[in-house]
Formats: C-alpha cells, structure tokens, sequence
C-alpha cells in the first residue's frame, strides 16, 4: 500500500506540474512573464498559491521548466528534419550541398514560423537573467545545453553527407540562431504577417552553411 500510495502521489505531483506548466506557457504569452501574476497561472491551472509554490519557487523557476520542454521539443524537430531529408538522398563529396540543406531549414522553418511568442518570451527571459544575477547562471545554462545540443545534430548531419565545419559546432550554431533571430525580430519590427513557409530565413541558411563547411577529411 505504501509504493502505491507514493507512486499516486508521484503522478499526482506530476499532473499538477503539467497544468501549471501548460497555464503559464498560455498566461506568459498573453502578459509576458513580468507582467503575468502567479495568482493568474494558478487560476488557470484550477490550484492555489500553495500548489504552485511546491511545485516551483518563483515564476522564473517555472518558466525554466517550461524552457527545458521546449527545448526538447526544438531539438526533436531538427533531428526530425534531417532524417527525413538525409534519408532520401545520398550527397557526395563533390556535390553541391545547398539543394540538401535547403530542404532541412525548410522542413525546420515552416515549424519555426509560428513561434513568435516563444521568441518573444526567451527575449524576455534572457533580458530578466542580465539583470537578475540569481538567475543568470541557470538561464546561461539552459541556453548553453540548447546550444550544444543542436550543434550535436548538425555535425551529424555533416558527416553524414561527408563534411566537417570551418568553425566550432557553438560557434555555427549561434550563428544559424542569429540568423532566425534577426529575420524574425525584422518582421515583428516591421508589424508585418510572417511567411507560413518559414522563409524569412531558410533561404539564407544553405547560403551561410555552405561557407561554413568543406569535405570530410579522411
């Protein structure tokens, strides 16, 4: 009766993460996440301050939490995208690789349109980590595993169509980042609808990584 009942409480905890999780992802796009009031994700999760302050010790605590699922989420894409490309096509070494990459930022990038709001959300959090030391450290952090972890998708990718990069996987992947980034904060400056293609950036991604790479050495 004991495991049982720890393993009720367990998913219980889990369930109410879950919705407090989903609540504030929905509230902190609407507000912003200075702006958004615990008492609001509360409601919106249907529990009380107690509930969310067992679960997480500040909003910003939160919203790591979420970061790290939406991480995940951006890392499944990309790996996603790549296997289905690289799955149907051999690259040699003497080819031609934009075509192959073109095909990856497009599957990566139509996905990638639509999230103006969580653009705008790790804008904000990185704006709060420069001037919240407490946090600053896990924030860098979260960031840095993102990061890294994307650069672990595109070397493989590389050496799958027989190439290395110039530069260091980091170095590449913030530059693909500031890429998306910009394209992105141009239309939202702009107050203008952005493609449903994803192209505001895709078209410059093979052109930009096809400078940054060269044949595999053997």
């Amino acid at each position: 009766m004991t495991e049982e009942r720890g393993a009720t409480m367990t998913r219980r905890r889990a369930d109410t993460r879950r919705r407090l999780i989903d609540a504030a992802y929905e509230a902190f796009s609407e507000h912003g996440i200075r702006d958004t009031p615990v008492e609001l994700i509360c409601e919106r999760a249907g529990f009380t301050r107690g509930a969310f302050y067992s679960n997480f010790s500040s909003k910003e605590d939160l919203f790591l939490a979420l970061f790290q699922e939406e991480t995940e989420v951006r890392l499944k894409r990309f790996h996603d995208a790549t296997e289905s490309v690289l799955g149907e096509v051999v690259v040699r070494a003497d080819e031609d690789l934009s075509p192959t990459l073109g095909r990856i930022a497009d599957l990566f990038m139509v996905a990638l349109s639509a999230d103006k709001n969580w653009y705008l959300l790790c804008a904000e959090f990185r704006t709060q980590g420069l001037r919240q030391p407490e946090i600053r450290d896990r924030i860098a952090a979260a960031f840095r595993y993102f990061h890294a972890e994307l650069g672990k998708v595109l070397v493989g990718a590389l050496d799958r169509m027989g190439r290395e990069l110039t530069i260091s996987p980091d170095d590449a992947v913030l530059v693909l980042i500031a890429l998306y980034e910009q394209g992105l904060q141009n239309y939202l400056l702009d107050g203008s609808e952005l493609p449903s293609d994803g192209r505001f950036v895709s078209e410059l991604i093979p052109k930009v990584m096809a400078s940054l790479v060269v044949p595999a050495r053997s």
